[in-house]
């Protein structure tokens, strides 16, 4: 009787199997280069799995689409034009869900083009965003994330631009600012918040800067996530509650009992509200550079 194959032979033929499935060879791909984007995407999540356990996480990820945003990346032609055909519409739509008018519509959706096709290089490789695509969610809602973001930059950017030049033609004297309220619980409660917003996703970061810090509405960023505005209701009921609940755990992990814990955030809830607000400003330009599985 003869032996079975062996395990390396299982693995690229399941790799094999796979590129097969994503159609990556219509798009330019080889299977060597198929594979180093699977290793990749399987570090990055699963970095001391065995090779078995990385195989079953990638075939559970949108391997078509995987295959599309990576060979856009390496700058094959037929895949661009795929991708174009696929996504410039939907992208048009999206932005017009966001900015309400067509003409901003265009002019965000244009925008990213570049980025996403990578015009430029830095040291002999091509710089592409769709290289930060991992294929757990599906790259509609990835783009749509990615626009919601470089809408918020450019708008955040606008308002801090106009805001200053009105403020100098009414001769306003910039000074520096005055500090904000002070706690001998600072340390740890900004520690614990650090903590608490470290574990956060990208787009719940971006939904509650959103709301507390753009002062957006519920249909606004149900608009930009993609999502009914009952669900971001929920959703930040879910969030405040999960936040909370992460902070009281981080206070009683730096030597607080519950009541002094309770006591904390009684107590210091102004210095609270301002450290959050700054640690989602600090947190929002990275936000979306990598997968979040979002879709």
């Amino acid at each position: 009787m003869s032996a079975g194959p062996r395990p390396e032979e299982t693995g690229a033929l399941s790799v094999r199997m796979l590129f097969e499935k994503s159609g990556g060879e219509r798009y330019g791909l080889t299977l060597q280069a198929f594979e180093l984007i699977l290793d990749q995407v399987a570090m990055k999540y699963l970095p001391a799995a065995e090779p078995r356990q990385r195989l079953e996480f990638c075939r559970d990820l949108k391997l078509e689409e995987l295959a599309l945003a990576r060979a856009c990346a390496a700058g094959h032609d037929a895949a661009w034009q795929s991708f174009l055909t696929r996504y410039r519409e939907k992208l048009y739509d999206i932005a017009r869900g966001i900015t309400k008018e067509d003409s901003s519509a265009r002019d965000l959706a244009d925008s990213l083009y570049a980025d996403l096709y990578g015009t430029v290089e830095r040291d002999g490789k091509r710089l592409s965003r769709l290289n930060f695509y991992m294929g757990r969610g599906s790259l509609e809602g990835w783009l749509r994330t990615v626009l919601a973001q470089e809408f918020v930059n450019r708008y955040r950017k606008q308002k801090r631009l106009v805001s200053l030049e009105e403020q100098a033609e009414d001769g306003v004297q910039f000074s520096a600012a005055a500090p904000g309220p002070t706690s001998p619980l600072d340390s740890r409660l900004g520690s614990a918040l650090d903590e608490a917003l470290g574990q956060l996703s990208g787009e719940d970061r971006l939904v509650l800067a959103s709301y507390y810090l753009d002062n957006r509405t519920l249909t606004e960023i149900g608009r930009i996530v993609g999502v009914h505005e009952s669900t971001i209701s929920r959703r930040l009921e879910k969030l405040l509650k999960g936040l909370r609940k992460q902070i009281m755990a981080g206070l009683v992990a730096r030597g607080m009992n519950r009541g002094q814990a309770e006591e904390a955030l009684e107590a210091d809830v102004r210095y609270l509200q301002v450290d959050v607000s700054k640690k989602l400003q600090e947190n929002r330009p990275a936000a979306f550079q990598q997968d979040k599985g979002s879709g």
